[in-house]
């Protein structure tokens, strides 16, 4: 599959999606620990191998894998429940957001509409938001429900593009998992990656990695993008000048009382 280009001075996204936790609200640090008292409650201690395959999970399935990992299967719905309720007073007692995510979603909304795309439930990715103060800023939140599919299949990302009023090809994501950037790009995003840089083959995924959210570069990428509103005047203006255009020509057609179009320089009939 070809990707698209890198992110450069000539591409404008029309749209911007944001997943949200790990990418705009430093709340995997609030995950890990709300899955350790989990399960830490069934006797089991979780391991760096837990947490790594946890990541980015949906939360159901994260549920179910807790539940396999202790030998108690039949307890993935209370386990899921506990781990929402423990996440949620995680999140209430120390809100944080991701460094640079402020700057980078006001910016990026004077440049384009913003969603935001989670496998987390709705009323939990609204809490997060706004527990940091930016629920604002994202048009939409999408998240999985009986018809669109968590990640990492493309339907959070391809809806969220969809209510933004853009094709996928004309968004970008901003994603930290990669189950999250292949849900972006099988829905044809173009991807900036973020957090520490994983495996070459998913590292490919995404368009740009950084870091984090202020790094310099796509700080400076994003701030060189014209706005919205510069864009709609540009095209106001190019289509009033067309319409100018249209008319002179029109105008050039209709013969003068006793003589020729201005179109027929040698005046014949």
């Amino acid at each position: 599959m070809t990707r698209p280009p890198t992110l450069d001075p000539d591409w404008t996204p029309e749209a911007v999606v944001f997943d949200c936790d790990g990418t705009l609200i430093d709340s995997e640090q609030h995950w890990q620990r709300a899955r350790a008292i989990v399960l830490r409650g069934f006797g089991h201690a979780p391991d760096e191998e837990f947490a790594e395959r946890a990541k980015g999970l949906h939360y159901r399935d994260c549920g179910v894998l807790m539940a396999e990992l202790v030998g108690a299967p039949d307890h993935a719905q209370d386990m899921t429940q506990q781990l929402l309720n423990t996440f949620r007073a995680l999140v209430a007692r120390e809100p944080v957001s991701t460094r640079g995510a402020r700057e980078l979603v006001r910016t990026l909304e004077r440049v384009a509409p913003l969603a935001v795309a989670s496998n987390c439930p709705e009323d939990v990715v609204r809490f997060s938001l706004e527990s940091v103060n930016l629920r604002r800023h994202f048009r939409h939140i999408v998240v999985p429900d009986d018809r669109i599919r968590p990640k990492p299949h493309p339907d959070t990302y391809a809806e969220a593009a969809r209510r933004l009023g853009v094709p996928g090809g004309r968004a970008l994501a901003v994603e930290d998992s990669v189950n999250g950037m292949k849900a972006a790009v099988a829905a044809g995003l173009r991807v900036v990656g973020v957090g520490p840089r994983p495996a070459p083959e998913d590292a490919a995924l995404a368009d740009l990695w950084v870091a984090s959210l202020d790094d310099p570069a796509l700080m400076a990428w994003a701030e060189s993008r014209p706005t919205s509103a510069d864009r709609s005047d540009t095209a106001h203006t190019a289509g009033a000048a067309g319409a100018s255009d249209s008319a002179d020509a029109a105008d050039a057609k209709v013969p003068r009382p006793g003589g020729p179009t201005r179109q027929d320089p040698a005046g014949a009939s």
